[in-house]
């Protein structure tokens, strides 16, 4: 599988007696752009948070680019850093400027000299349409913005992977398109990405891929047209006629 980027197989999580995810055998291919849905508490943010191990699985095997991901250790912090994570609360930190947030990770990390950490940072902060803001704190900024702010972080780290959990569900309305925005157009760029969304506009235009899950399973996965259009399951096409007609 030489274009894999991402391979879990026969993936098993429980969380005392829930079983959150059951025979997880899904493979990422480099530059695919996965988008995954399905209904509260059916194992997407699991399945995401296994993907760097901020969730260890109690049997299956997860290879990243061709290695198993390692249990601890340095191996692990290397794998952290390549794999970039987006929450729907922004985790930036509060005592630093946008631009400090955006140089940590690549100079503490990476070892990237702070001359060039800030030029990529400034590059990236233009890709976001944040340059002017380089200078504010997070609480100046609106939610929209500190959600731009925190993609351009993650892809600061020159990451492999870029996994997205429901970035736009702590956000406002009018400020879930300027967000979705730059994830369409990163994924246009070749990104590969894990986006777990309800925004089901995205997964439309964006996505190569969608997964359907529910209570742990992955119950299909197809490419947007067919997956919307024609779902396979019962249980997908409950969900989305609840979803799609409000």
């Amino acid at each position: 599988m030489p274009d894999a980027l991402v391979v879990m197989t026969a993936v098993q999580k429980h969380f005392g007696d829930l079983h959150v995810l059951r025979d997880i055998d899904l493979q990422i291919d480099h530059g695919e752009v996965l988008v995954v849905i399905g209904p509260s508490g059916s194992g997407k943010s699991t399945l995401c948070r296994t993907i760097n191990r901020l969730e260890p699985i109690d049997s299956g095997e997860i290879v990243l680019d061709g290695d198993p991901l390692p249990q601890e250790g340095k191996a692990l912090a290397r794998v952290r850093a390549d794999v970039g994570m987006v929450f729907q609360s922004f985790n930036l930190f509060s005592h630093m400027t946008v631009l400090e947030n955006l140089i940590i990770g690549p100079t503490k990390v990476r070892g990237l000299s702070k001359v060039d950490a800030v030029g990529r940072a400034r590059e990236l902060l233009q890709r976001v349409d944040l340059s002017e803001k380089e200078g504010a704190y997070p609480a100046q900024l609106s939610g929209g913005q500190q959600q731009r702010v925190a993609i351009a972080r993650a892809l600061a780290m020159d990451p492999k992977l870029l996994m997205f959990d429901e970035p736009t569900s702590a956000l406002d309305p009018e400020m879930i398109n300027e967000v979705l925005d730059v994830m369409t157009e990163l994924a246009r760029s070749g990104m590969t990405m894990i986006v777990i969304t309800h925004e089901m506009g995205f997964a439309r235009r964006a996505a190569h891929r969608v997964v359907f899950m529910d209570l742990g399973r992955i119950l299909e996965a197809a490419p947007p047209d067919e997956f919307f259009d024609h779902p396979q399951t019962e249980r997908a096409q409950d969900f989305l006629s609840k979803i799609l007609t409000h």
